[in-house]
């Protein structure tokens, strides 16, 4: 993309309102735009990073076995109100009445409407295991909305739902998911903490909330110092094997780490002091497993080996979508700007035409654009007539992970500037040498 044709409305002052650096930044990088409390319109930049988050959601979801549907916003009553759940969820639904008299909801999350489309369409034992997902806009009515996506009243989310005979193999989806999570974390560049959580309104036993540490978080977490180290890799998971799966969450669960609502200071004293740590994390994710509390009271019954009919075992799995932009940006920021992964940057390079109009930079600098583009890289040219200072102070604001400077200057030597946006490390390379190493850097990110 060309910046002299991209819409990018960037903003050299904080706006008042926004406290934290995601929202902060978001605004400022023209990701965003609020138009009510809570209620945000994503701009071409923020819509770019979104879909990657969500592209690398979709893909380790299928690594995993599980199958991508889509659900309606907008949810009829009667069905929550099978489950009991109507009334008792409180003022964060948004309750709506059609012109037929009917009430509807806007849907805080869907398991009464996936717990009716199987009960609908799946009779026999034989159909299981299943795990069915989507990614979908929810809504809920949050009474003090703030930090921008962090805690919106609209908001992105992958939520996923299995399907089981028994509590074993419910289990066993649980732990599925925890993996596909944890792996999905480590593509975007966070470390996500699994630990012990409350489950409130989905309700059921066992759950994991996923935090990354962050001082903005809004979650007191205690932990066990060596859970940051522990990292999944490259390695290769069976998901159909039980043992397998089992063992790598209890690799990432072994050690202390829960929210304060579990927080046990008996079980916290035994970790080393030296290892105990108090923080703040920031929720991105949580997986429940709650046995038949939904498919007992809605008759969502499957035909056993033995004949009878019998209540199948459920879970479900959330993610935020939207919500992970900001965290993402939480951990990874300085004082001039964003940071992104190269997992999830809106554009892979930048690439910052110094003298547009002079004859050998314009060449350069459409040649590179070009190349990149023809490995599979998208970049973003700054071709611009802006002055240098300018340029650069964008492009540290957007957070692209790298950027070429292109100038009269190097050009004389044959070369150009490649620069880390993390580390601010720059050398100069002949154009092709740029190249190479760029497709290098973003092999397996692609």
């Amino acid at each position: 993309m060309r910046l002299s044709r991209y819409f990018l409305p960037v903003l050299k002052e904080t706006p008042a309102d926004a406290q934290i650096a995601s929202h902060r930044y978001m605004l400022r990088a023209g990701m965003i735009r609020q138009q009510a409390a809570g209620i945000y319109s994503w701009l071409p930049l923020g819509f770019k990073v979104l879909k990657r988050i969500e592209q690398i959601v979709h893909e380790e979801q299928q690594r995993a076995g599980h199958i991508p549907m889509l659900m309606p916003t907008i949810q009829p009553a009667d069905l929550w109100r099978e489950s009991g759940r109507y009334d008792a969820y409180g003022p964060e639904m948004l309750r709506i009445r059609d012109r037929h008299d009917r009430d509807m909801l806007f849907g805080p999350t869907n398991e009464e409407m996936i717990t009716d489309i199987f009960r609908a369409h799946v009779a026999s034992y034989k159909s299981l295991p299943l795990t069915l997902y989507h990614i979908q806009w929810k809504f809920r009515d949050e009474i003090r909305p703030r930090f921008g996506v962090m805690r919106g009243r609209e908001f992105y989310m992958k939520d996923g739902y299995n399907f089981d005979l028994t509590k074993e193999d419910a289990l066993h989806a649980y732990n599925r998911h925890m993996v596909s999570y944890l792996r999905t974390y480590e593509r975007m560049g966070l470390t996500a903490i699994p630990m012990r959580a409350d489950s409130g309104p989905i309700g059921g036993d066992d759950t994991h909330e996923f935090l990354v540490l962050a001082p903005t978080g809004e979650s007191d977490v205690f932990y066990d110092a060596g859970v940051t180290e522990l990292k999944l890799g490259d390695r290769e998971i069976d998901y159909d094997d039980r043992a397998q799966v089992k063992g790598v969450c209890d690799e990432f669960t072994s050690l202390y780490a829960r929210t304060d609502e579990t927080h046990d200071e008996a079980l916290y004293g035994e970790v080393p002091e030296d290892r105990r740590r108090h923080g703040k994390g920031i929720e991105v994710g949580q997986i429940f497993y709650f046995g038949t509390k939904y498919s007992e009271p809605m008759g969502a019954n499957v035909q056993g080996p033995d004949g009878a009919k019998v209540p199948v075992h459920m879970g479900s799995h959330g993610i935020g979508v939207s919500r992970l932009v900001g965290a993402i940006i939480e951990a990874s920021h300085d004082d001039n700007g964003i940071i992104w992964p190269e997992g999830v940057t809106p554009f892979h390079v930048g690439i910052v035409n110094m003298r547009v109009g002079d004859e050998a930079c314009d060449a350069t600098s459409t040649a590179l654009y070009g190349t990149l583009k023809t490995l599979g890289l998208d970049p973003l040219l700054d071709d611009t007539d802006e002055r240098a200072g300018a340029k650069f102070a964008t492009m540290d604001l957007i957070g692209l992970p790298w950027r070429i400077t292109v100038g009269p200057r190097g050009l004389k030597n044959g070369v150009v500037e490649l620069t880390s946006r993390r580390t601010g490390e720059s050398e100069e390379l002949s154009p092709e040498a740029a190249v190479q190493k760029l497709a290098a850097l973003y092999e397996g990110h692609l």
